[in-house]
């Protein structure tokens, strides 16, 4: 049984001293370049030092991966002083420092791209209001992304990062390009189930060829991923058990799940008997370690969630209590914080965009 206060290796050699990581979260905080600002640096600061390491919140690789204002850039190497200070900050008292790196595609809009038309895999708008048709992304623009994936890791290699997360959950471009709703190409990119994975397989193997050719340290490269889309056609729960399957054969340290909750359940039918967090463990095998999330809030929801991964993504209960893991590894359960009130936001370093999650995600826990 995996035990929250337990240390663990990843196969590069990297150790995180308990199971326990911050999750990705959107702050909205930087500066409209793309450089942390110094509430954002105290944001993750705070969280830091107790958790065994800290996913950050996207940074894109591209500036025609912005999705919204305030975001990270790992765009270009001006950013390394930015990126230096941020892996600092989260770098106390043993913490490990993870970089999460997305392209946006066609989830953002002409006016966060500063009147450039968003791309994706297929031009196929989202199912959402106001979604915005997206322009194909053409054979040399696919490949310089690649390319940019693989800069994007050398900056967080330079910067003092112990990794990159390729973000490919949330709807967001690596997704686009597995999903049969917004992948709707005929070349090599798309079609077929195995032609959609094609961008992902290529992106992966240019990202982990980097960290091995760089990094002079343990680095580590994880995967995250949504295991159901709504849209039809979307990603069904079997393409990603088909993604899980290949993902694993390569050279990835992690995967790491995206749900709302660890006991979620599939929407398929056929898969119905246990959770998804469940049978993707199962389907894994051993071969890679699973990072759980959703609802993670107690002793009984790690132990839980804990049967059936090897680590978790904890967002909502550090953004209320930032001394949660602390706590709950030295037995202080009910001392731990259950709402937050807005005189603490200050103090908290949640910023307008945290703040508007929270009261959109989870209102019930603000006073």
């Amino acid at each position: 049984m995996n035990k929250m206060e337990d240390s663990y290796q990843f196969k590069r050699g990297l150790t995180v001293k308990n199971r326990i990581m911050m999750a990705p979260m959107t702050t909205k905080m930087s500066f409209e370049n793309g450089e942390i600002t110094l509430n954002e640096e105290n944001y993750y600061s705070l969280r830091s030092g107790e958790v065994g390491a800290v996913i950050t919140g996207a940074a894109n690789v591209q500036d025609m991966g912005k999705g919204w204002e305030g975001e990270l850039s790992v765009a270009n190497d001006e950013m390394h002083n930015s990126l230096s200070q941020l892996a600092a900050a989260i770098k106390r008292n043993g913490t490990k420092a993870i970089l999460q790196i997305f392209h946006a595609g066609r989830m953002t809009n002409s006016k966060i791209l500063r009147g450039e038309q968003p791309v994706s895999a297929s031009g196929i708008a989202a199912e959402r209001a106001n979604a915005e048709t997206p322009r194909e992304m053409t054979n040399d623009e696919i490949l310089q992304l690649i390319e940019d994936f693989s800069e994007a890791t050398k900056r967080a290699i330079k910067a003092g990062f112990d990794g990159v997360e390729l973000h490919g959950a949330n709807t967001y471009l690596l997704q686009q390009f597995f999903s049969p709703h917004s992948n709707r190409r005929t070349d090599s990119w798309g079609g077929s189930l195995e032609k959609r994975f094609t961008f992902i397989k290529c992106l992966v193997e240019a990202v982990t060829k980097t960290v091995d050719d760089y990094a002079t340290t343990p680095f580590i490269v994880g995967y995250r991923f949504s295991p159901e889309e709504y849209e039809n056609p979307g990603i069904s729960f079997a393409d990603t058990l088909y993604l899980v399957e290949h993902l694993c054969q390569e050279k990835l340290d992690y995967l790491h799940i995206s749900l709302k909750a660890y006991d979620q359940v599939s929407v398929a039918k056929e898969y119905q008997e246990k959770t998804m967090l469940a049978y993707i463990h199962d389907k894994i095998n051993g071969r890679l370690p699973l990072v759980g999330v959703g609802g993670i809030n107690t002793s009984k929801t790690v132990n839980e969630a804990l049967a059936h991964a090897e680590l978790l993504a904890v967002g909502s209960a550090l953004l209320i209590d930032p001394h949660w893991t602390s706590k709950l590894l030295n037995g202080k359960e009910a001392y731990i914080k259950e709402f937050v009130t807005s005189e603490e936001r200050r103090e908290l370093f949640l910023g307008n965009g945290v703040w508007q999650f929270m009261k959109n995600g989870m209102p019930d826990k603000l006073k």
